[in-house]
């Protein structure tokens, strides 16, 4: 059995990216004096654009042009064009979850029966399927709202560019507790660091399901949650999976290894192999994986109980932080059954 790691001296965690001083918060003390002699050198009759009301569009916070002011600044969230993260809008609320594409992620929303579904909409002149039958029958069961409508006008209302022609309106996925997620008999988490790509996601809670995962920790903040691209490439994987949002994923390890969880994380300078090690099956494990581009947390990294990585054999040093998440999944199973 690889010995454990020894704990590492908690050294200042990194500060996150402080942002920079806007330029356009520049003194305008010159300016402003400027101004007033101007002002003085016209005299009462001098023309009425030097009052506030009267300025230039742009002069106000409220009337500043896009990206000045916070009610002006970026994008609207609908504004976006397919193909960024494959959705029209930005990153939901919570987990997510409410707006479901593809036809195996719909019809396990319907089996499930875990929440409740608004309505779903179907494109009418689909080729005949057996699936699109089960979707049509159960919602029929169900008595829910269902529509066919024609090819335009559905996509008009998709969010994503492989919704197969059936979506699927639904309230938001619920979220689990940490605690409960952790003290669960057998617990097997997958604890996600800072994955954005929702493709990724998808993939990964797909496969955490199959191999038996029984709960999925994400932050809050800085990563990507169920949006319908991430619903899709779970293929219901979503309905199944108790899935809790945490402030850090730091303090989330921290957390887990009180209640007796043992923690591993993958990371490819790990001091031990996955390969070698010994996981009793009677107590919780957690698998903790990093963002795509910059693995895990330095944070995350030092606190794990163990560091692990995945030998690697050919030329290429590195695996897609899906495939990883898959080869490491079912590693931990079959150590655990060992």
């Amino acid at each position: 059995m690889a010995g454990k790691r020894g704990k590492r001296p908690s050294g200042p965690s990194r500060n996150p990216k402080q942002p920079g001083r806007d330029p356009k918060q520049q003194s305008t003390g010159g300016r402003r004096g400027a101004s007033q002699a101007r002002r003085a050198a016209e005299g009462a009759s001098g023309p009425k654009s030097g009052g506030p009301k009267s300025g230039p569009k742009g002069g106000g916070p409220k009337s500043g042009s896009k990206g000045g002011g916070p009610r002006a600044g970026g994008a609207r969230p609908n504004s976006g064009a397919k193909g960024q993260g494959g959705t029209k809008r930005g990153r939901p609320k919570g987990l997510g979850g409410d707006h479901v594409e593809g036809r195996q992620a719909v019809r396990e929303l319907l089996l499930a029966g875990n929440r409740r579904v608004h309505e779903v909409l179907m494109i009418e002149d689909l080729d005949p399927a057996g699936i699109l039958e089960d979707i049509t029958e159960l919602s029929i069961e169900m008595n829910l709202s269902f529509k066919l409508m024609n090819r335009r006008r559905f996509e008009s209302e998709a969010l994503t560019q492989s919704h197969q022609g059936v979506m699927a309106r639904a309230q938001p996925l619920p979220e689990a507790e940490l605690d409960d997620l952790a003290l669960a008999k057998g617990a097997f988490l997958l604890v996600l660091d800072g994955v954005t790509d929702p493709g990724n996601l998808g993939a990964m809670l797909r496969t955490a399901e199959c191999a038996g995962v029984t709960g999925v920790v994400m932050p809050k903040h800085r990563a990507v949650h169920i949006t319908p691209t991430a619903a899709k490439n779970a293929a219901g994987a979503i309905e199944h999976l108790p899935m809790a949002l945490v402030g850090g994923i730091p303090r989330a390890i921290a957390r887990m290894q009180e209640l007796g969880v043992i923690t591993i994380g993958l990371d490819g300078g790990g001091d031990d192999s996955l390969f070698d090690l010994e996981l009793p099956s009677d107590v919780g494990v957690a698998l903790v994986m990093g963002s795509e581009g910059d693995g895990l947390s330095q944070l995350a990294a030092k606190r794990v109980d163990y560091l692990a990585n995945i030998p690697m054999k050919g030329r290429l040093n590195s695996l897609n932080v899906a495939m990883a998440g898959a080869v490491a999944c079912f590693e931990v199973v079959r150590r655990r059954s060992a």
